[in-house]
């Protein structure tokens, strides 16, 4: 996760006596109320938030509908190319996600909403898996119990599960996403950072790249306020009694940020370099990794496409942001190719010499390599492309 941080009022120690200010519309206990948020049990980063009221004041639960996520037909091993830029927008950020790939790790999504909230909920939480909430058109601000984030294009924007959040757009017209779900905590890759835990010099981007809540909320409201919770199979509505956005303060190192995709550092070598150069974060079973804008490789006689290669122990996804992909024919913005581990996969023909050609790329890319092999969706087999497996012939 990232760096430290602190927002707000807080009191001086950990689970000490916090004062309400006596004046204050709902008393209580006269107190703040303290909230420990956690990962893997107590062991990696947490936060601890100050509630103006207690945040399990549930008035009523319902059961909003079950859910969940299923292959869309028997397939053969093979390439697919998905193109999503044309979905029509439906829904809202949170129910209208369409699920396209989807193992034991991840859940791959994309969402163009129709409106920023349906009826029926005002607020949204993932209760199983992080979000990943790639901008690739669109801004504006996400309002958590941490406080407001701005957003913009070609952020990641990652949000802890557990977060109750709404996302309000500038206009919703323009929001387009691509979302990831991790089963697991999503993390700077440990490589990246040395013993003391700060980034190290010379990792493709620095603690000043990630950003957090700016603005504190600390909405005193009571009333009937829905949030949307979604587990494993089903979403539930909880009504609760006071606004869950109470929060006066808070400080640790879990909580939503941002990390644009404008500030990865690529790296260029004389010769072709590996993916791993442009990992981004890191989870238990997946990468996410960043293909930048970038100046190519400068040998002499360097071949500036990619080489053939086999994956054998990895899934390969590609979801392609904007401009000319070198290696690919036919990739669009919005398109999703999927290079599943087992069968090679490699430049399209006459890429090859005309790579020769360029000094740069004007790319960018979000690519996910996963471990356990991924499932298409019903929904992803009608973007699918059948003629892609036989691209390669010429």
């Amino acid at each position: 996760m990232p760096h430290y941080l602190k927002l707000g009022a807080i009191p001086r120690k950990h689970h000490i006596r916090f004062p309400r200010d006596p004046a204050a519309s709902y008393l209580g206990e006269g107190l703040h109320y303290e909230h420990v948020v956690t990962t893997e049990g107590f062991d990696r980063a947490y936060s601890i938030l100050y509630h103006l009221k207690p945040p399990t004041r549930v008035k009523r639960v319902e059961l909003f509908r079950e859910f969940a996520l299923k292959p869309g037909a028997p397939l053969p091993l093979r390439h697919h190319h998905l193109k999503s830029a044309g979905m029509v927008r439906a829904g809202d950020p949170y129910t209208g996600r369409v699920p396209l790939l989807f193992n034991d790790d991840i859940g791959c999504y994309r969402c163009r909403p129709a409106t920023a909230m349906a009826g029926g909920y005002d607020f949204y939480r993932n209760g199983r898996s992080d979000d990943v909430i790639f901008i690739w058109r669109g801004g504006g601000w996400l309002e958590s119990q941490y406080g407001r984030l701005r957003y913009r294009q070609d952020d990641y924007v990652v949000i802890p599960r557990g977060t109750i959040y709404r996302l309000v757009p500038d206009d919703i017209a323009q929001e387009d996403y691509l979302i990831i779900e991790s089963t697991h905590p999503v993390r700077i890759p440990a490589r990246y950072l040395h013993p003391e835990g700060q980034i190290r010099l010379g990792a493709p981007y620095s603690e000043r790249d990630f950003h957090g809540p700016t603005e504190p909320i600390a909405h005193d409201a009571e009333g009937d306020f829905a949030v949307l919770t979604k587990d494993r199979g089903r979403f539930t509505k909880n009504i609760m009694a006071g606004h869950p956005h109470d929060v006066v303060g808070w400080d640790g190192c879990l909580y939503p940020f941002t990390f644009n995709a404008g500030d990865f550092e690529p790296l260029t070598g004389t010769v072709h370099l590996p993916p791993p150069v442009h990992q981004t974060f890191e989870m238990s079973g997946f990468v996410i990794c960043t293909f930048a804008p970038r100046y190519l490789d400068h040998h002499p006689e360097a071949v500036k496409v990619p080489w053939a290669h086999d994956n054998t122990e990895a899934d390969e996804v590609l979801f392609y942001v904007r401009g000319n992909f070198g290696s690919r024919r036919g990739v669009e913005p919005g398109s999703f190719t999927l290079h599943p581990q087992g069968i090679p996969h490699g430049p399209h023909p006459g890429t090859t010499l005309k790579s020769f050609e360029h000094q740069r790329t004007e790319e960018l890319a979000v690519m996910f390599d996963t471990a356990q092999s991924l499932a298409l969706t019903a929904e992803a087999l009608q973007m699918d492309d059948a003629q892609y497996p036989l691209s390669w012939l010429g």
